[in-house]
């Protein structure tokens, strides 16, 4: 059950965000209309949002789940792999400690690590290991992690840019999977549901106290996901695609 959510409103600088894509820089005005509409489908799930003023310093600001990882005991203020977001984590820490009080770690350099390689399973983190996350980031949270009665557990990977990328949580024991997270022995005690490759988009969804939200324009998966009952909610994020952002980048969940 997630009764908070922060999320932050995205700078017109998004235009000029971090893409390996080559599907052109986004519409600023559609992406502000898409992230309201994102903001919409978290209300539906009965949550309070804190939303966070733009950054036009850090274009890809609005991407709140990188910088910053929120557990049911603490918040942890992460060091991004991309040194152009660097600078995010000084306006994410307030938040943190508005919700955790003193309960908020820090990774420390040389460490690095995207909390969109951080996927949370029940008491269990799973962390990839990822051009923007590296072994020394990835232990130091696991550390932190076990401080506080939880653990990590650390993943390779080869093919795409964070863990969240290829992969979801919808709790119940349900795990979407996607290219090569399929068939990865790590996750092989949870119920699999393959993405198509030719939808691998939608692997990036969330799951929201009984609701999924997932990007528009994948059948296939919306319908595999609705076979599970849950209740599904499609949002257009056509103009995060273009700054490699999903679903699930855009919101922080607690």
């Amino acid at each position: 059950m997630f009764n908070y959510i922060i999320a932050r409103t995205p700078c017109k600088a998004l235009i000029d965000g971090i893409s390996s894509a080559d599907d052109g820089k986004p519409n600023y005005e559609l992406a502000m209309k898409q992230h309201l509409a994102y903001l919409d489908a978290l209300r539906m799930c009965g949550v309070e949002i804190l939303l966070l003023p733009p950054l036009e310093n850090y274009p890809d600001s609005v991407f709140v789940e990188d910088p910053a990882l929120c557990t049911k005991h603490c918040g942890i203020v992460t060091r991004p792999g991309a040194d152009s977001r660097r600078g995010e984590i000084d306006s994410i820490e307030p938040a943190l400690h508005r919700f955790y009080g003193d309960n908020v770690e820090r990774i420390e350099a040389p460490g690095t690590l995207d909390a969109g390689d951080v996927m949370m399973v029940g008491d269990t983190f799973y962390i990839g290991l990822s051009a923007r996350t590296n072994a020394e980031g990835a232990n130091q949270l696991v550390v932190i992690l076990e401080k506080h009665g939880l653990t990590g557990r650390l993943v390779t990977m080869e093919k795409v840019l964070h863990l969240k990328t290829g992969l979801a949580y919808l709790e119940d024991g349900n795990l979407l999977a996607a290219g090569e997270f399929v068939d990865k022995p790590e996750f092989s005690h949870l119920n699999i549901i393959e993405i198509p490759e030719s939808e691998s988009y939608a692997a990036n969804c969330i799951w929201v106290n009984g609701n999924v939200i997932m990007p528009s324009g994948y059948p296939i998966s919306e319908s595999k996901i609705r076979d599970l009952g849950y209740n599904v909610v499609t949002v257009d994020t056509s103009e995060y695609r273009k700054v490699d952002g999903g679903v699930s980048c855009m919101s922080l969940r607690f």
